[in-house]
Order: C-alpha cells, then sequence, then structure tokens
C-alpha cells in the first residue's frame, strides 16, 4: 500500500469564491439555466480547486468533496436510499432537497454544532440499499483527465445511519449499507485509487456500547476487505474519546484527528497508524500558531507510524481567500487565514518539520460569573400583555423578514459604492416597509413585522452597527444548498455606540393600527455565526453581545414597540457534542438571554424563534429564556416538536408551513397542522407562524403561502367560537 501523502486537507468550499454555484443552482431552480449549464460550472469549480490545491504545494487531493446541494443527501443517493415517493420526481435529487408543489422535502438540520445544514436520510426495514458510484467516479476521472490524483471522500457508514430520522432504526442496517461500501471500495481499488477517506464525526459525540459495537463491526469488515484502497477515517470536531481505542484496534491504515478541538489525551492508542494531524483549523478564520502545531505534532511522531498534517476538519466552513479581502485593516488582516491560507501554513508545517520551541502556556481568563436576570411571573406580564395588545385567538404572524427582491440587493450595493445617495436608499427602504405592512394588513395577520428590507442578514447588520465586528466583502461560507452568509469576525471587545433598529421599527409602527414586532438577533446567535476571537471565554464574549442587545431592547420599548422578538435560532447549535459540557453552556447562554432581554416592562411582549436544530433536545433550556412567546421550526419536521411541548408554560408558535421549500402548502395542510398543535396546546397559547423567515421566497409564494394559512386559521378560530358559545 503506498505511503499516505506528507500534508492534505479534509475539504475544501465548494460553493465558489464569488459564490459561482449559487447563482447557477438559482438559475437551473427557475428554469432560466438547464442542467447541463449547472453541470458545466460545477465542474470548472471542480477543476479550479484543484489547481489551487496543487498550485500551494498540498500533496494529498481530495475529491468527492464538491456537492450541488448536501454531502450527506449525496451519500444517501450513491446508497440507493431514495425514498420511494421521490422517484419518480422530475430531479429526485432536489426534490429530497427542496420539495416539489405536491411533494415535501426531506427534513434538514444542522451539521453537528456547525451552522452548515443537511438533508436527514430517511432508512427503515423497508430501504433498499443498491451503489451508485456515478459521482465518485466521475469526479476521479475529471482530476486524472487533469492530470491530479485524488483522495474520494465519503461520509462514513457508522455516521450516515446515525445521522438518520430514525438513527436506532437505521443502525440495525449497518450490514446492508456495509454491504454497499465494501462494493465501493472495490469500485475504486479497480480505477487504481490508493487511499478512501471516510468521515465519521459522530465519533466524537457519546457512544453507547452498542454504537461502539457498530463501529468496530464496521471497520473490521471494510479494513478486512479483500480488494480496498488505504482507509483513512476521520473525526472531526472534537476528540475520539472512547472511539479512539475501538476505531485503532481495526485494521484501518490511517485516522484523522482534530487536534485543535480535541486535544492531544490517548494518542498512545494510534502506535502504528499513519495518523493526519488536524493541527490547522477548518472552523475558525485566524491564524495557526507555528509554535503550537509544531508541538502537536511532535506529541503524535511519538506514537505512529507516520504523521501527516492536516486540518482539523473541512474547509468548508471558512471563506475561501482572505486576499479578496482589502478593505480589512491591515493589523487585524495580519491575524487572519481563510481557506486558501490554511492550505499554505498546511503546506508550510509539512516542509518545515516539526522543531522549535514549545508554545507558551498562559492561564487561561477566568469566566465572569453568571448572574441569570428574572422578569416577574409569567401570568402577571400574560395579563397585562392581553389587556394591552388585544390579539384574537391563535394570532398570525412571521418570523420577521419578507422577500429580499433584486431592486433592494442592488439598491444596497449601490449605496456601498457610493453611487446612491443615502437618503434616497432610505426612501427606499420606508418604500418596501409599507409595501410590506400593506400585504401583511391585506392577508389578516394580526402582529407584523417590517419585514427587515435594510437588513443584508441577521447576523452581519448587527455586527456592521456594534463595536469590536469587522465584516468581509466576500467571505461567503455555504450554510445549506444555495444559501451563503458572511460571518462577521469578532475581535475585540463588543458595544453599541447607537440605536440599530429603532428608526425603522418606529416607522413601520406609524403605518398600521396593529402591533409591529421589534426584531433583533440574539447573543447566543450572533457569536455563534461569527468568526469570535479565542482569548476571552467564550460566555465572556456572550454577555458583552447581550449587554448590546439589551440597551436596543430598551429604545425599542422606549420607541413605543410593544413586541420585541430576540432570535436563538443558535442555541442548540451551540450545545457541546458531549454531554458532560452541556449543562454548564446552557446555564449561561439562557442567561445571556435573559440578560438581553428582562429589562422591560410586563405588558412589553417577548418573541424568541428557533429553527432547524432540533429544538425538542432542549426544551427545558427554550423554556427557561422566559420569552412570552416562541415561535419554533415544525412543519419541515413533521411536527415531532409537538410530542415534546405539553409542559411548555407560555406562548408557542409550532410552524406551520416550511419556508426552505419553494412550494406553497394548501389551507388544508396549514389546518392539519394547526390542528395537531391544538391537541398538544390550550388554544389561549398557540401562535400561527412560518417555520422560518420569508428571505429567501418571491412575493408570489408567501402571499400565497401566507393567504393558506390565514384561510386556515380563520376556520379554527370560528370552531374555537362555536365551541365556547
Amino acid at each position: 500500500m503506498s505511503r499516505f501523502p506528507q500534508s492534505t486537507v479534509l475539504g475544501y468550499p465548494r460553493i465558489g469564491p464569488r459564490r459561482e454555484l449559487k447563482r447557477a443552482l438559482e438559475s437551473y431552480w427557475d428554469g432560466t439555466a438547464t442542467r447541463q449549464d449547472l453541470d458545466r460550472v460545477g465542474a470548472e469549480l471542480r477543476a479550479a480547486t484543484w489547481r489551487r490545491l496543487a498550485e500551494l504545494g498540498l500533496d494529498g487531493l481530495p475529491s468527492n468533496t464538491f456537492s450541488l446541494y448536501d454531502q450527506v443527501l449525496d451519500t444517501a443517493v450513491l446508497l440507493g436510499a431514495v425514498p420511494e415517493r421521490y422517484r419518480g420526481a422530475a430531479d429526485p435529487y432536489f426534490a429530497m432537497a427542496r420539495g416539489t408543489e405536491g411533494l415535501a422535502p426531506l427534513r434538514m438540520t444542522k451539521w453537528f454544532d456547525t451552522n452548515y445544514h443537511y438533508i436527514v436520510p430517511e432508512i427503515g426495514p423497508e430501504t433498499v440499499f443498491k451503489l451508485d458510484a456515478a459521482k465518485p467516479l466521475a469526479e476521479l476521472r475529471e482530476a486524472r483527465a487533469l492530470g491530479f490524483e485524488t483522495r474520494p471522500v465519503v461520509v462514513g457508514p457508522v455516521t450516515f445511519l446515525l445521522l438518520a430520522a430514525d438513527p436506532g432504526a437505521a443502525l440495525e442496517r449497518l450490514d446492508d449499507v456495509l454491504a454497499c461500501y465494501e462494493e465501493l471500495l472495490g469500485v475504486l481499488a479497480a480505477e487504481g485509487v490508493a487511499w478512501v477517506q471516510l468521515d465519521e464525526p459522530a465519533l466524537v459525540q457519546d457512544r453507547t456500547p452498542g454504537e461502539l459495537a457498530a463501529v468496530r463491526a464496521a471497520y473490521d469488515r471494510l479494513g478486512s476487505a479483500a480488494a480496498r484502497p488505504g482507509l483513512l477515517v476521520t473525526a472531526p470536531f472534537g476528540h475520539l474519546g472512547e472511539a479512539l481505542p475501538v476505531l485503532a484496534a481495526t485494521p484501518v491504515e490511517a485516522i484523522g484527528v482534530d487536534l485543535v478541538r480535541g486535544g492531544l489525551d490517548g494518542l498512545d492508542a494510534l502506535a502504528g497508524k499513519t495518523v493526519v494531524a488536524g493541527v490547522v483549523s477548518g472552523r475558525d478564520v485566524w491564524r495557526t500558531s507555528p509554535e503550537r502545531a509544531a508541538h502537536a505534532l511532535r506529541a503524535v511522531a511519538e506514537h505512529a507510524a507516520q504523521v501527516v498534517v492536516g486540518t482539523s476538519c473541512s474547509l468548508l466552513h471558512v471563506p475561501y481567500d482572505l486576499e479578496a479581502e482589502p478593505g480589512l485593516d491591515p493589523a487585524l488582516k495580519a491575524r487572519l487565514a481563510f481557506a486558501e491560507q490554511k492550505v499554505a501554513e498546511v503546506v508550510a508545517l509539512a516542509r518545515g518539520g516539526f522543531d522549535g520551541p514549545a508554545p507558551a502556556v498562559r492561564p487561561a481568563p477566568e469566566p465572569a460569573p453568571v448572574v441569570r436576570d428574572e422578569r416577574g411571573p409569567y401570568p402577571v406580564r400574560a395579563a397585562a400583555q392581553a389587556a394591552h395588545l388585544g390579539l384574537p385567538a391563535l394570532p398570525i404572524t412571521t418570523i420577521g423578514s419578507f422577500p429580499q427582491t433584486g431592486e433592494l440587493r442592488a439598491a444596497r450595493a449601490a449605496l456601498a459604492a457610493g453611487t446612491l445617495p443615502a437618503q434616497e436608499y432610505e426612501r427606499r427602504v420606508e418604500a418596501e416597509i409599507e409595501r410590506v405592512i400593506r400585504l401583511q394588513e391585506r392577508l389578516g395577520l394580526d402582529v407584523l413585522v417590517h419585514g427587515e428590507p435594510e437588513r443584508n442578514d441577521m447576523v452581519q447588520y448587527f455586527a456592521e452597527h456594534l463595536d469590536g465586528f469587522a465584516v468581509t466583502a466576500n467571505g461567503w461560507v455555504q450554510s445549506y444548498g444555495s444559501r451563503c452568509t458572511r460571518p462577521p469576525i469578532l475581535h475585540g471587545d463588543v458595544s453599541r455606540p447607537e440605536p440599530i433598529t429603532v428608526r425603522w421599527a418606529r416607522h413601520a409602527q406609524s403605518l398600521t393600527d396593529r402591533p409591529v414586532k421589534g426584531m433583533l438577533t440574539g447573543p447566543v446567535t450572533i457569536v455563534a455565526w461569527s468568526f469570535v476571537r479565542d482569548d476571552l471565554p467564550l460566555r465572556d464574549v456572550v454577555f458583552q453581545v447581550a449587554a448590546a442587545v439589551r440597551e436596543e431592547v430598551r429604545d425599542l420599548e422606549a420607541a413605543g414597540v410593544s413586541i420585541i422578538q430576540v432570535d436563538e435560532p443558535a442555541l442548540r447549535e451551540l450545545l457541546p457534542l458531549r454531554q458532560a459540557a452541556r449543562a454548564g453552556y446552557l446555564e449561561w447562554a439562557v442567561a445571556a438571554y435573559r440578560r438581553a432581554t428582562s429589562g422591560v416592562a410586563d405588558r412589553t411582549q417577548i418573541h424568541t424563534h428557533l429553527c432547524y436544530s432540533d429544538a425538542d433536545q432542549i426544551l427545558d433550556a427554550i423554556d427557561g429564556l422566559d420569552a412570552d412567546v416562541t415561535t419554533i421550526e415544525s412543519a419541515r419536521s413533521g411536527a415531532r416538536i409537538l410530542d415534546a411541548v405539553g409542559s411548555f408554560g407560555r406562548g408557542l408558535g409550532p410552524g406551520v408551513y416550511d419556508i426552505h421549500s419553494p412550494r406553497v402548502p394548501s389551507s388544508a395542510e396549514v389546518e392539519t397542522l394547526l390542528r395537531r398543535t391544538l391537541a398538544a396546546l390550550p388554544a389561549e397559547r398557540v401562535w400561527v407562524n412560518p417555520d422560518c423567515g420569508l428571505k429567501t421566497r418571491t412575493y408570489a409564494q408567501v402571499e400565497a403561502a401566507l393567504a393558506n394559512v390565514a384561510e386556515a386559521t380563520g376556520r379554527l378560530r370560528a370552531e374555537l367560537t362555536r365551541d365556547a358559545g
């Protein structure tokens, strides 16, 4: 078996340096481009990636890390795990990802503790597995045609099954799945492939004895296959813990370990293995300390048969190139590394050896004590809010954003370029706010939003108005499918120099007699969706942001805004992957939210929102936020949250409309979900709302969907009135 290359990365960004794939996808979806056009753009991006990685001097190039939507969905297609209802669709792949007019998509949730979303596989006793290796083979051959030998990358069998909608039932199909992986290894061996990478991030979480037995069985079997390439099994996002000796005892030749988040414990288990040492972080944008990296590499070298310098995880989670950011402050820029710079760091470490002084060890600063702010009792608040707001039963609202039109984006770009006067830009924003208000009034919504036309992103917008942040021009990172964000860089102490949202909220409220929500992003989410300084405890950074949000909440209340929504969709996302650390995190995360929201009068109603992150796992913590109303994703996940909300003590709006799909739900679908909600919760605590904000949809889709939501709600309100009579 050939020796593993000396330097590699576990994956690379795939959306394109200028979001070329995003534009190609959306053109294909709206019918202005063909599938051939989309595939051509994909091939161009893959070729550019391999060429650039080779130019930077990287020895081991990965393939099959590109995806038109999601690598977990790709793995389902690879294994033939396509539910029967999608097989007749014109494009089954995108039908699973996005749905069609008559077919809901598969569930979507967060990839471990990242802001990347994956499509949840459906695996059951009826699933028929059949290998379809067309994609990895095509990419392998594309690379060879360009002169590059690559290492195909596939989600590992154990992680794939544990990520399924019912992981317990899915893991029972391990033998059938392993048969496909064995066949894949044989196909790749026949192609002359030297190494295959199987990603197993699920192994850095707490695993049961039965699950660890599945790990041993899987890699004993794959490692014993008669015809196969060398096996690299990677475990990003943390320490392998109890899975490390289990995996190391199997015949796999190479193991990739995350030495940034995982640390150096237990390395003696790696004796005799090739170790891909993840010393360059794929989760942040800070330069790698050569001393710390060399120290870790020397520690691995004491045990491993071969040490390969690599990244801690795929570089999918960072932007492409720091050189595309000429506007960043030079002093800050000197501290940063994006994907290209991280590849250069990997290459330099591999070529320079592991010599050098040991890193200086500085004591970590003590985190600030957790103080939990309190509001008055909920029944007192609820009575004051009911008297003040006068809302009907089953009040209808939306989550905040309305469609971001091309005209809005063009106006924002023109303002930034200096070609549109600020006064004209503000006039256009005010006109869009009025359009959104009038639409909601016409549709019969009860609590309105201003639509957020002035905002580019729910985190970046606040970062642009807070001290301590920097924002990028081209620092795009994929969130899901064609959706990208530009995570801000939180590099200093955070403060709010002046009000951020008050002007727009006041203007919106002046246009209507119905209550308009003030819309803010919560402190945990602002920090989770930023690249965060690493010289302070994370909770101290979150509390700095919470203090800034608290000032904004108070100013909104003083401006006459009676309902203020402070979203925390990342509350579940930041939950530590290991159980032992979760209680401590939830304690300070909940306290930070309460710090941000507890300084208002009883009659001011506080809302929060969570989406696409298995919120049923932390329902007690969500309850602890003490928001008066919580809106939460439910439609896309089949309303499974309703099984857990019986004890929830305040207003709750499980979503009745999946906004991440272009399909418009019928009023009958909405009514069915509402009836399920009313079976789980008393009517006086139920709110009606979509799963998430409407930014990514068109006005035609939004208007049709919200009309159906209002129609279904009207029927149920009439029923409630009759029953009360």
